[in-house]
């Protein structure tokens, strides 16, 4: 319970001390110059430590953004090295603009004007900042605050959950095109680089991403049951991908001249390191003649070429390892005529053509 006590300050005026002692709390005090204030306090921080609400508030008052992030860079980002790069940039970025604030200061109002500043920033392109991307800083503040109240107990209430997300564009949809396809695997073929050819067929047949490939070591490759496990994805969840066709064929040659010093598929000159391919993409590309086509856009070909051949939207959500079907509903126009004769079906056998 909350005590009252009057004591004489140096300058001889009465000073009141008030003292909240709680089983199983810390004591907490603090001195006021009105036995009203001391009292109203100590009334309040008393309901506070009994609903759990006073010293996540204290912290809260005690924490800068700046210490958050000290300690998040620290203990939380060695645990999470998937992204931790632009984790990093994210959150020099907020402290830099919210760093000095404490976090008892820190509302919805001052973090949508900060990102309202940030999505006016440049890109190394010279480019505005896309809304995806602003929603990528946004995330990662937002897993600093979770952390914060969940783990340390410094603060009580996330604000961005007050702030909603920017309207992101549905998603670039470029695929290879027959004859683009048929140059550029010509090109890889011919290439310098003796890798590039079954890499960039692998990721046709997959959908893999190119870091998933390079990735890759010969312990994954299972070529009796035909499939890729891999360990390190994304969404950090293990994933076996099919391994067909010539992709299965080429790999199978390869093993049969592997590097006994490098456990990659795609080596690297280092014993550790896996290959560098990116030169002899651009050039593959060139000599192609393809243009606005990068890696990535493998992985749209794919899941492309998989809806105009009928696959459904968990089929391809499950090729490519997309946890939910939001990420490749930019794929769904392509399975049109799909679904067109699928509902000819239903219709055909359930209603009939005597219904008119």
């Amino acid at each position: 319970m909350a005590v009252v006590q009057e004591r004489k300050g140096k300058d001889g005026k009465t000073k009141h001390r008030v003292l909240v002692r709680l089983k199983g709390h810390p004591p907490v005090s603090a001195t006021f110059d009105r036995k009203t204030d001391a009292k109203r306090w100590g009334a309040r921080t008393e309901e506070e430590i009994k609903d759990g609400r006073y010293f996540k508030s204290a912290e809260a008052k005690k924490h800068t953004i700046t210490d958050l992030i000290d300690r998040y860079t620290e203990d939380v980002l060695p645990l999470r090295p998937k992204n931790s790069k632009n984790h990093k940039i994210h959150l020099a970025w907020w402290k830099d603009k919210i760093g000095h604030y404490f976090l008892a200061d820190v509302s919805a109002a001052m973090i949508i004007e900060c990102r309202d500043k940030l999505t006016k920033e440049k890109t190394n392109r010279g480019t505005p900042k896309s809304p995806a991307t602003v929603n990528r800083y946004m995330s990662t503040l937002s897993h600093l605050f979770n952390v914060a109240i969940r783990e340390w107990e410094w603060m009580e209430f996330n604000p961005l959950t007050r702030i909603k997300k920017l309207t992101e564009s549905r998603g670039r949809v470029r695929f290879l095109g027959e004859e683009e396809r048929d140059r550029l695997l010509e090109a890889c073929k011919v290439s310098n680089e003796p890798l590039l050819y079954p890499l960039v067929l692998l990721a046709l047949t997959t959908g893999m991403r190119r870091g998933e490939i390079l990735g890759i070591t010969w312990k994954d490759v299972d070529f009796e049951r035909n499939h890729i496990l891999l360990h390190e994805t994304k969404n950090n969840e293990r994933r076996a991908d099919p391994l067909v066709g010539p992709a299965h064929s080429l790999l199978k040659e390869l093993s049969k001249v592997r590097r006994l010093d490098n456990p990659y598929v795609f080596p690297g000159k280092k014993a550790d390191k896996s290959a560098h391919i990116r030169k002899a993409w651009k050039a593959a590309l060139t000599k192609a003649e393809i243009e606005d086509f990068r890696f990535h856009d493998l992985r749209h070909t794919t899941a492309s070429y998989l809806a105009m051949n009928g696959a459904t939207s968990p089929e391809i959500a499950e090729v490519l390892g997309h946890k939910t079907l939001e990420m490749v509903k930019r794929y769904a126009h392509l399975s049109e005529t799909h679904t067109t004769s699928v509902v000819e079906k239903m219709t055909s056998k359930f209603l009939g053509e005597n219904i008119y």
